[in-house]
């Protein structure tokens, strides 16, 4: 949460139990043994240790929408000529209130 960056990785969970019959768990990444994400979280960009861990495809699903706009967005191209000045221009975005979204619950 330092550094904005996001990332996903998946583990595998193996549970087992020793010879005194106490359960443990083995956490595996990549096939390597990894300590518990739970344990020591820390972020692979900066190494700062305030993480948010979240639900499965949710960076994923996020940087796909940011990869989409940013192949979508258009250039910027040079200033219009005066025989464009006609065309309608895109009109800015509506920016939400609370009271906006409330209105439909009024009476």
């Amino acid at each position: 949460m330092k550094c904005g960056h996001g990332w996903e990785q998946a583990y595998e969970i193996e549970h087992h139990t020793d010879g005194s019959g106490h359960p443990f768990v083995v956490y595996r990444a990549d096939g390597q043994r990894v300590p518990s994400p739970l344990s020591r979280p820390s972020c692979l960009n900066c190494g700062g240790t305030v993480v948010r861990i979240m639900r499965s495809g949710q960076v994923s699903s996020i940087q796909e929408l940011q990869q989409r706009a940013a192949e979508t967005a258009p250039l910027a191209g040079p200033p219009l000529a005066e025989s464009d000045a006609d065309v309608p221009q895109p009109r800015e975005p509506h920016h939400w209130h609370l009271s906006d979204l409330l209105h439909p619950f009024r009476k």
